[in-house]
């Protein structure tokens, strides 16, 4: 005679037989290959943004007027500056004293997010750059009126080299074999040797300029001249200038921004709230993309798809398609962007 189980120890045994459902394991997001840091001159920090999300991911705070920015071997570089900012029109001789210990070079280890010591950079330093060994900075310093070259492993001053009032864009020669330091009040460019750190030319380009971009065969280069919304494209070979390429009324060209290929230079034009896209070859603008306010700071992806600028009165970073020159979105940074770099991680 069969004995029944009761219904409920029947249901118990069954479900006791059942496979059990395998657990759902969501795949982790992989990661960006790179990430975008943006330097606030006003809030004294730097923000970080993933390309891949909407809002920026980390704020790591550096000091007094980040502006210039670089990276090299893991760490970032940030110019920093205790020198009040001078709005357009306003007397510097109203302004409160500078911070002369606030002026430095901030070295930001990429890795662990932080600022991890401040080198001498002289008195007021903006933009610069870093040689190709990384062990050389070529710093402008506007209260010196000049270059000032710095060990970076001692952070001691080698030399000081007189270019001109007010310099402003500081950008090494593809070769490396020279800088070229631009002088908003002289209208020029200086050519510093850096075998010798010694000026082995002035360039006289156009007024107010701020920044210096090459081809990358280091033939020729493109000057930014704010004053003048136009162009001086220099045979740098011969170190002369060439010709002055108009941009338009209304542009105030101020950062640049090349392709590998050296075909596509990019140009921000300030409170012209644009992008100029320009064929080098052709010299020609391709192209003109609506940005936002006053971008200033402007970098290509590693991959180049797209192009990021800071946006100083409106606190953020636009977002630009390369392929079809159009505007993605808006990312919210600090108080005053102003420089931008993109780093391979």
């Amino acid at each position: 005679m069969k004995t029944l189980l009761p219904l409920s120890l029947a249901l118990m045994w069954l479900a006791g037989c059942a496979k059990a459902p395998e657990p759902v394991v969501e795949k982790p997001k992989p990661k960006s290959a790179y990430l975008v840091y943006v330097t606030n001159e006003g809030s004294g920090d730097m923000t970080v943004i993933d390309p891949d999300e909407p809002n920026a991911v980390a704020t790591i705070p550096l000091g007094k007027r980040p502006r210039g920015i670089h990276a090299f071997g893991g760490m970032i570089y940030v110019a920093l500056s205790g020198s009040p900012a001078a709005p357009p029109g306003v007397d510097e001789s109203t302004l409160p004293p500078p911070d002369k210990s606030a002026d430095g070079i901030g070295v930001v280890d990429i890795a662990q997010g932080k600022v991890l010591r401040k080198v001498f950079g002289g008195s007021d330093p903006e933009q610069f750059a870093v040689s190709r060994d990384g062990k050389v900075l070529y710093i402008a310093n506007e209260d010196a009126a000049g270059l000032g070259i710095v060990d970076l492993a001692e952070g001691k001053l080698i030399t000081n080299v007189p270019t001109g009032e007010e310099p402003e864009g500081v950008t090494l020669s593809p070769d490396g074999k020279f800088v070229y330091v631009t002088s908003e009040d002289e209208g020029t460019v200086s050519v510093v040797s850096t075998a010798t750190n010694k000026a082995v030319k002035k360039i006289k380009v156009g007024r107010r300029p701020r920044s210096v971009e090459f081809l990358p065969d280091g033939t020729k280069a493109f000057v930014t001249n704010e004053n003048d919304a136009a162009l001086s494209v220099l045979d740098t070979v011969k170190q002369v200038k060439l010709r002055t390429l108009p941009l338009g009324e209304g542009m105030k060209p101020m950062g640049t921004a090349m392709t590998k290929d050296g075909k596509t230079l990019f140009v921000s034009t300030g409170r012209g709230k644009k992008v100029l896209v320009i064929d080098t070859a052709t010299e020609k603008i391709t192209a003109s993309i609506e940005a936002g306010q006053r971008p200033w700071g402007i970098a290509l992806s590693p991959d180049e798809k797209l192009l990021f600028t800071a946006n100083g009165p409106s606190n953020d970073v636009s977002v630009i398609d390369v392929a079809t020159n159009t505007l993605l979105r808006k990312v919210k940074a600090g108080d005053k962007p102003w420089g931008v770099i993109t780093v391979a991680r």
